[in-house]
């Protein structure tokens, strides 16, 4: 009998086309329904949800707005939304370190998008694995805070390549870490020359105008108008 080949199949590969697929699917679906779907990335304590929060505070008045919380476990992210006022829902992941195209639309199903103009998504906290998922969002913004380093587009370059836009937190602690903003920003046009980078400053606010405004930009692009 001859030999055979072996048979080889490229799992991630298929998981992560079909995943495409479908988060393009999703876009389509967000756009007909005009809802804002704005995908938001970045490691533990980076500041997710105070940011999130102060964008929100600048544009509940034109928006209205639902939060997403993904997590492994737990429910506190979803607990300060709601405490803030904010309609929101907290996905379990089930031990999974990202969020994919199906997960979002169930979880989307779950807030009422349909009856929603802006819907953050604050993704599972790490710099790896979400980047490597189309979740079916408008929009990425990834957050690095200034503890972190400027050195992180060149660690984690696929979470910046994606990045349309990249928030530089706590720069109200620049004083105390050798962080360059300048370095920062040429590594990240390294990795990505078309992403807006804003430095901001969650505990103080400063930034944020800029950034909601860069936000609201993309949304009204993104719904071609009011629903």
């Amino acid at each position: 009998m001859s030999e055979r080949d072996p048979r080889i199949i490229k799992v991630k590969e298929s998981i992560l086309e079909d995943n495409d697929a479908d988060a393009e699917k999703l876009r389509g679906e967000l756009r007909d329904e005009k809802t804002f779907y704005l995908n938001v990335m970045s490691s533990p304590g980076s500041g997710k949800t105070s940011s999130i929060l102060q964008i929100i505070s600048r544009l509940r008045d034109k928006y209205r707005i639902g939060v997403l919380e993904a997590d492994i476990d737990g429910d506190v992210d979803t607990r300060t939304m709601l405490n803030a006022g904010v309609e929101s829902v907290q996905i379990h992941t089930g031990g999974m370190c990202h969020l994919d195209a199906d997960m979002s639309r169930q979880s989307l199903r779950e807030i009422g998008s349909a009856d929603l103009d802006l819907v953050i998504l604050e993704n599972v906290g790490n710099l790896v694995c979400p980047a490597e998922f189309d979740t079916g969002a408008a929009a990425d913004l990834v957050i690095l805070s200034v503890p972190e380093g400027d050195d992180k587009p060149l660690k984690y370059p696929l979470m910046f390549e994606k990045a349309d836009v990249v928030l530089v937190n706590k720069i109200d602690a620049l004083e105390a870490f050798d962080f360059d903003m300048d370095k920062f920003t040429e590594n990240v046009r390294l990795r990505n020359a078309a992403a807006e980078v804003f430095a901001v400053s969650a505990e103080t606010g400063e930034g944020f105008d800029d950034a909601a405004a860069w936000i609201a930009s993309a949304a009204d692009e993104f719904l071609g108008g009011a629903k």
